[in-house]
């Protein structure tokens, strides 16, 4: 009689749909579900901005007083302060199994984490709008081609019900979309700009010096592009092997922001001539146009990245309302979020481009303290403390006046402008403040309590 060598134990296969418990947010992700494979970093930071968003910031730039040049330097820049700290908070994930708002509560405490997760709600509400108002517009276009007409409210309604349904699904099946939808999208994206290019794309020359208070405002536009993303990273890297490289995690997420920020980006730049306005229609129209015969190509891309950054967006937000205090089915809240995302988008159609450069700026005041704290807790903090403080830290505190003053001193929008930034004569400080005045602060106030 033989022996057999026992049989390998094998890991339990990965249900395509996440828990939908409320306690699967607040808890880690338990190792045995640890199985995510490190290159998703990559394209989970590299889809969900393949679309119209960053070709209209390119073409922003020229209307907001930037020449080719000063353009490109703000791009190159802009997008790099703003995905640094992002990339940063993705190394977080693995080691902790949370996602990025409740891995903050290390710092904030688990009241604490309440307003920054509402407020991260709110911000992925306003996103959804931002990014299915040109979806939403191309795939009436495209309907259009068809010989069938259909109201906004209808062709917008298709769209949330597609990306709501990804998100009740969770974070499996978003991570799938953003592989595979992603690199379908990065072709036909790639093709549609070498076809803009030669046709006729031109270099847009400035008739008169640009001011460094303009370039300061487009850049702070810039790093919002990327900055905004910090307060999802870790709920897409929170399934990785808690030994995997933080090192690797950084460099890819790095790789995915910085990849499809800078090329569109610097696309809508060089053809803001051709378009009319920075607008979702005006950019959509010309991309049909120059895409001629297979335009029908275009409208699609346009019409399905909405679906990347949506599903991502809806995830993150029914994560956030949990950990904001709710405790609700993780189901609930992703339709609570899809449907809130709908009405605004019906309702700020009309007035797209103040909502998208109001949403990137005034938003980000409150991101830039958040995360200033969070990495500094993370990198200059004791790693091994792992036991969670229960109600308001002094980083909260820290958090809420830092955002406060930064937004009431800093600020420059259309809604308000604070007294430093009128002082400026507009040019916005703000985010760069805010980043590290909360970091330092914090970190003085760790080394004082350690050393007492």
């Amino acid at each position: 009689m033989s022996l057999q060598p026992p049989p390998m134990p094998q890991s339990p296969p990965r249900r395509l749909m996440e828990d939908l418990s409320e306690a699967s947010v607040r808890e880690p992700v338990p190792d045995h579900l640890k199985t995510m494979r490190v290159d998703s970093v990559f394209w989970s930071h590299f889809s969900p901005n393949l679309g119209p968003g960053g070709w209209v910031t390119g073409a922003l730039l020229i209307s907001m007083g930037l020449d080719f040049r000063t353009g490109v330097l703000a791009i190159v820049l802009g997008n790099i302060i703003g995905a640094l700290p992002v990339a940063l908070a993705a190394s977080i994930g693995p080691a902790t199994g949370l996602t990025q708002m409740e891995a903050s509560r290390r710092a904030l405490g688990r009241l604490g984490v309440r307003p920054p997760a509402f407020l991260n709600w709110i911000y992925c509400v306003g996103w959804d709008a931002v990014n299915n108002v040109p979806a939403a517009t191309a795939l009436i276009a495209l309907l259009l081609m068809a010989g069938v007409s259909t109201p906004f409210w209808l062709a917008l309604g298709c769209l949330a019900l597609v990306q709501m349904a990804a998100s009740i699904y969770g974070h499996h099946v978003v991570q799938i979309l953003q592989k595979y939808l992603g690199a379908l999208l990065l072709g036909t994206f790639l093709l549609m700009g070498c076809v803009q290019l030669a046709q006729g794309a031109s270099i847009v020359s400035a008739h008169h010096p640009v001011r460094w208070q303009t370039f300061l405002l487009a850049t702070g536009v810039l790093v919002s592009f990327n900055l905004s993303w910090a307060s999802y990273s870790s709920d897409y890297t929170r399934y990785l092997p808690a030994r995997t490289n933080p090192v690797k995690v950084v460099l890819l997420a790095l790789a995915g922001l910085l990849g499809s920020a800078i090329p569109f980006q610097i696309l809508g730049l060089l053809t803001a001539s051709s378009v009319a306005e920075p607008s979702p229609t005006a950019v959509i129209a010309s991309l049909q146009h120059a895409m001629g015969p297979v335009g029908a190509v275009a409208l699609a891309a346009i019409a399905l990245s909405s679906i990347t950054g949506n599903a991502f967006n809806d995830n993150t937000a029914s994560y956030s309302l949990i950990s904001a205090g709710l405790r609700i089915p993780r189901v609930m809240a992703a339709i609570l979020t899809a449907a809130l995302g709908y009405v605004l988008a019906v309702a700020g159609a009309g007035r797209y481009t103040a909502l998208y450069t109001d949403y990137l700026l005034v938003t980000m005041y409150w991101i830039a303290p958040w995360v200033g704290i969070v990495l500094a807790d993370w990198y200059c903090g004791d790693r091994k403390v792992h036991a969670v403080p229960p109600g308001w830290t002094y980083g909260a505190t820290i958090f809420v006046v830092t955002a406060s003053l930064t937004i009431a001193l800093f600020s420059t929008s259309t809604l308000y402008t604070g007294p430093v930034a009128r002082w400026l004569n507009g040019a916005d400080i703000g985010y760069y403040v805010g980043f590290f005045v909360a970091a330092g602060w914090y970190v003085l106030g760790m080394r004082t309590r350690a050393s007492s």
